[in-house]
């Protein structure tokens, strides 16, 4: 799941997003709004949710909603601010907020609204994701293989392991160019290399293989990957 986090407060930002990369989130964090319309018009860019504060340089965060909601797109957004007056809230609402927290706040309780708007979105629908005898668990964010009838085992997967099966579990028998799979799992102004996409895939079929699953994810070579469902 990908986050789009605008918050100008450096310390702030720093923590909520440490915070999330802890839940298994992608977030890219930015801090002004007129980069997160730059970010949320590139079409080769999608967001999960938005997480955005009121009073934003050059765009607030009220006039990106406002911008966005305009143009049909219907992003699961939280206003996150100081203004707390009744008037306040129901400015946001009316903007297109989906839900308001106040600040400050805790990291529990931002947690639980994010997965109340995942819920929310149209695009979640199931609890689970299952490929063959692999189950991602969306409530516990993990990714299990069914052993036998009723146990599992929780694979051992890093952060970027789990997005990156994820999203092939979200795209089964479709070629992934490596261009699409840096856009979906790595940050926005992350330092990457040129083979990271290649070295991260080699160390989930690493990982896979102790399951039997080592060849699931092919490569189509000029082109991309695959995650094959017949082996």
């Amino acid at each position: 799941m990908r986050i789009l986090l605008i918050e100008d407060e450096e310390d702030l930002g720093i923590a909520i997003k440490r915070s999330l990369l802890g839940q298994n989130y992608v977030v890219d964090w930015i801090t002004s709004g007129q980069e997160g319309l730059y970010l949320l018009e590139n079409p080769n860019i999608s967001y999960n949710v938005g997480v955005f504060d009121w009073l934003l340089p050059e765009l607030s965060g009220i006039e990106l909603l406002r911008i966005i909601r305009q143009q049909n797109n219907s992003l699961p957004v939280l206003m996150l601010t100081a203004k707390d007056t009744m008037g306040d809230k129901i400015q946001g609402l009316d903007a297109g907020a989906d839900d308001y927290l106040i600040k400050p706040f805790e990291m529990l309780e931002l947690f639980a609204r994010i997965r109340a708007l995942l819920r929310r979105n149209q695009e979640i629908k199931p609890s689970q994701l299952i490929v063959k005898n692999l189950i991602l668990d969306y409530q516990t964010n993990t990714i299990q293989v069914e052993l036998k009838i009723g146990k599992n085992e929780i694979i051992p997967l890093t952060n970027k392991e789990f997005h990156l099966l994820e999203f092939f579990m979200r795209h089964p028998q479709q070629i992934l160019t490596r261009d699409q799979l840096l856009d979906q799992l790595w940050e926005i102004g992350s330092d990457t290399i040129s083979n990271v996409v290649a070295a991260q895939i080699r160390l989930l079929r690493k990982k896979l293989s102790q399951y039997g699953y080592g060849d699931l994810i092919e490569t189509v070579y000029g082109l991309g990957y695959r995650l094959k469902l017949n082996k």
